[in-house]
């Protein structure tokens, strides 16, 4: 059970978002004066009266747990309730390690170098073996380029193995689906290994991607999903990664609520960025190429 401290007439809106979560929520409870291995939890804290702030004060000053609501969640969870976010999560820039210390990055630009040169040992045969079997089943080019957005908001071109039909997109944009009849027979293999993304590596070592981080998405969608998604573009913080916390934590996504989704666990991954967290997005990518349960 947690304690919820929020300005008056939010208390419904906060409750529907939440409703499905398996614990208890008592909301703006001001006659508590037990506090001790108490959690409390403010939202929009600065909307809050001084007498309401003093007490959240004292509720820390007497042995309660404090912190804002979206914080706390977001270690309970695993992810980020997009829903709930305001412009305060991200003021405080010093708590996106990513972001605010160029150290940080300097050492994910490292890793992603030296990742780079131990994948090709194992990766260079494989792509050769890929690109025999495209080039088998189907005319056309073996490999796929197209425009993503990156770092930045700034485009380059994000290139791949092709895995469906070469006039896939005849008729327009779309998003891959599940069991997409455009996908050829190697295509579904590769996708579902994730070799198709192989050829990415040269797109890191351009540096225009990261091994680990947001997957890149075309224009025409964020166009789209910023319109419904809160703070969608500010995945483009940082680079764009081959892998990610979101797709080995969510692997499929073809549609808006499963891109918001996908978006719950890229703003964890950018607040919450450390190399441990690099490892295991790792690890279970690895799990995903050798079971082959990529979508």
């Amino acid at each position: 059970m947690i304690y919820l401290y929020c300005p008056e007439g939010l208390e419904l809106n906060i409750g529907q978002i939440i409703q499905d979560y398996s614990f208890d929520i008592i909301v703006n409870d001001y006659s508590l004066d037990s506090y001790d291995e108490k959690v409390i939890c403010h939202y929009e804290s600065s909307r809050l009266s001084d007498e309401q702030r003093q007490f959240l004060v004292t509720a820390t000053e007497l042995g309660a747990w404090v912190e804002p609501l979206v914080s706390y969640l977001d270690t309970r969870l695993g992810y980020t309730e997009v829903n709930l976010l305001h412009s305060g999560y991200f003021l405080h820039q010093k708590a996106f390690s990513i972001l605010s210390t160029k150290r940080t990055q300097r050492i994910k630009r490292v890793i992603d170098f030296i990742t780079v040169i131990l994948l090709a040992l194992v990766a260079i045969p494989i792509c050769i073996l890929t690109a025999i079997a495209i080039r088998l089943e189907s005319n056309g080019p073996v490999l796929y380029r197209q425009k993503r957005v990156g770092q930045y908001n700034d485009e380059f071109e994000v290139i791949k193995f092709r895995s469906m039909a070469i006039d896939a997109e005849k008729s327009g944009a779309q998003w891959a689906l599940e069991n997409d009849t455009r996908v050829t027979r190697v295509g579904k293999f590769i996708r579902k290994t994730r070799i198709d993304e192989l050829p990415q590596l040269i797109n890191v070592l351009k540096g225009e991607m990261s091994i680990i981080g947001p997957r890149p998405e075309r224009e025409v969608f964020i166009s789209k999903l910023e319109k419904v998604i809160p703070y969608y573009r500010f995945r483009h913080a940082v680079k764009p990664g081959i892998t990610g916390l979101a797709q080995v934590s969510y692997p499929y996504g073809a549609s808006v609520e499963d891109a918001i989704w996908k978006h719950k666990y890229d703003i964890y991954y950018i607040k919450h960025h450390s190399i441990l967290l690099d490892i295991k997005v790792l690890i279970k990518t690895v799990k995903v190429v050798v079971f082959g349960s990529g979508r």
